[in-house]
């Protein structure tokens, strides 16, 4: 089962000023109907990760990764991650490979998504205050 989420490790280790987020390199992975990703995820896992000509074990590099705030919150700005390939997924994991692999946020695409030797777009909610995937409110 897969549960969207920011990961209850990543919102302790924020805290203890464990992540760098303006510094660390952030992935994202993506993973089949089989994961098992939620709350209780702390690391990168390849159990259930999507496999496929055109995705690599791991996933991608995050890019154009920054820090963003606004009253009251703070939030991480990113470009939309994209595959070209033939594979299946259900969701994803962004993660820290600069921090031992720990995880950051849990995303479910709702339902499998089938990638026929196509591009597939993680469409990401717009990165503001509002709706950005990573944001914490003060």
């Amino acid at each position: 089962m897969i549960t969207a989420c920011l990961t209850t490790s990543f919102l302790q280790e924020i805290l203890q000023g464990v992540h760098d987020l303006s510094v660390d390199t952030l992935k994202i992975a993506l993973y089949g109907s089989s994961a098992s990703l939620g709350p209780s995820t702390t690391v990168y896992t390849s159990s259930g990760e999507s496999v496929g000509t055109g995705y690599i074990a791991g996933g991608a590099t995050l890019s154009n990764v920054t820090v963003q705030s606004y009253p009251g919150v703070g939030y991480v700005d990113f470009d939309n991650p994209t595959w070209t390939g033939t594979f299946v997924t259900r969701g994803a994991l962004i993660y820290n490979s600069s921090k031992s692999n720990r995880s950051i946020a849990v995303l479910d695409f709702g339902i499998d998504q089938v990638v026929n030797a196509r591009p597939f777009l993680v469409q990401l909610p717009p990165n503001n205050p509002q709706a950005s995937i990573i944001r914490i409110q003060f």
